[in-house]
């Protein structure tokens, strides 16, 4: 078996709901997961936007959301999650709105993908601050044990 990820709200490469955009509620969509690694002893979470600005010439890669430090304990996260209601000890970095928590797909132009991307990982890693998604890739490396990515679209009506 292998670490898999999940939402309640869109299935793999479908359509992300408006509920959880810039254009709705801007909440958090609901995320569950399975067969996390035994020896695992935590887990980071990022959501990414690679197509940004424009999907026919990507010039950055967007960042929506950073958590880390999450128990392996934990089999998901609610809908609209709010950082006091995180599972315990988990930590947030920031998003490329420069703050801490989810902030939605909002694209300017065109269908965007939006990476919700699960990693598994040998160590609980020490309080980083509000580290940038860079920053919990370069202390994540050599730590991940298990990965898994769910793909989700949206274009703005």
């Amino acid at each position: 078996m292998s670490l898999s990820l999940t939402s309640s709200a869109f299935l793999p490469g479908g359509e992300i709901p408006e509920r959880y955009t810039c254009q709705g509620a801007d909440v958090s969509p609901p995320l569950a997961w399975s067969d996390i690694p035994a020896d695992a002893k935590s887990l980071a979470l990022i959501v990414d936007d690679p197509d940004a600005p424009d999907p026919t010439a990507p010039k950055m890669t967007w960042v929506h959301w950073v958590l880390y430090n999450l128990p392996p304990s934990a089999s998901g996260l609610a809908e609209g999650v709010a950082a006091a209601a995180l599972p315990n000890g988990t930590l947030e970095g920031i998003n490329d709105w420069h703050r801490t928590g989810y902030g939605g797909p909002c694209p300017p132009i065109g269908r965007h993908r939006y990476f919700h991307k699960l990693y598994a990982l040998d160590v609980v890693l020490p309080d980083l601050g509000k580290l940038s998604k860079a920053a919990l890739e370069g202390a994540m490396q050599g730590h991940v044990l298990a990965q898994a990515e769910l793909i989700g679209v949206y274009r703005k009506r």
